[in-house]
């Protein structure tokens, strides 16, 4: 399997054959295993695959709701749908990655850890914690955690994910993974380096199965 990428879009195209080709058939989807790659260049994050129909407005909104450190989803769900079944009674979500990484002011640890020791292997920041797992019983995190290093004088990031939708869900992480690590390289002042992306199942849905065909 090819594990190096210009930009998200490369990834996105080629583990959708991929996983097409390869993937197996589990529950309704087809998804592959404990797989990762790198993308070489973070900034270059639109998906302008033309059957995929991406909306960079909309991964916009879902990065500015995550800016909010909001968990409510009362006015994302007017644009996406599925957070309405992700929702608790008073309307929030565990997902809204900005409220987790806000817990315990992760981000400011990381960049006090590394400018501490640029050498550190301890910035990271986690988002699913099976700790809390008797709250995620309409909504648990997909990432589990976002780790970042000083390599080259550059800031690299790697993700870890438990589960991995590549239709909606890469196109869409990706893009807020690679502006958390713009925001953060740019707050120290530092070039942004690879962006690593691990999950445990990366997986198509059966209703994205025909789409490539579909929306030619």
């Amino acid at each position: 399997m090819k594990d190096i990428f210009i930009n998200a879009q490369c990834a996105f195209e080629y583990m959708f054959d991929y996983i097409i080709n390869n993937g197996i058939i589990q529950q309704d989807t087809q998804a592959i295993k404990n797989i990762g790659f790198k993308i070489l260049n973070p900034l270059d994050r639109n998906i302008n695959t033309t059957w995929r129909k991406w909306s960079s407005k909309y991964a916009e909104m879902e990065w500015q709701w995550y800016l909010s450190e909001n968990p409510s989803a009362m006015l994302i769900s007017q644009h996406a749908k599925i957070w309405k079944k992700c929702m608790d009674e008073n309307g929030n979500v565990n997902s809204n990655y900005g409220y987790q990484w806000s817990r315990s002011n992760q981000i400011q640890y990381v960049i006090d850890e590394l400018e501490r020791n640029p050498e550190s292997r301890r910035a990271n920041i986690t988002l699913y914690d099976a700790k809390e797992h008797q709250m995620y019983s309409k909504d648990t995190p997909c990432t589990l955690s976002i780790g970042f290093t000083i390599e080259n004088q550059s800031l690299d990031m790697s993700v870890l994910m438990r589960s991995n939708d590549l239709v909606y869900g890469f196109c869409n992480d990706q893009y807020c993974f690679s502006k958390l690590q713009e925001m953060i390289a740019n707050r120290m002042n530092i070039r942004i380096g690879t962006y690593y992306h691990f999950t445990q199942n990366m997986h198509i849905y059966e209703k994205h199965f025909n789409i490539k065909n579909r929306n030619k």
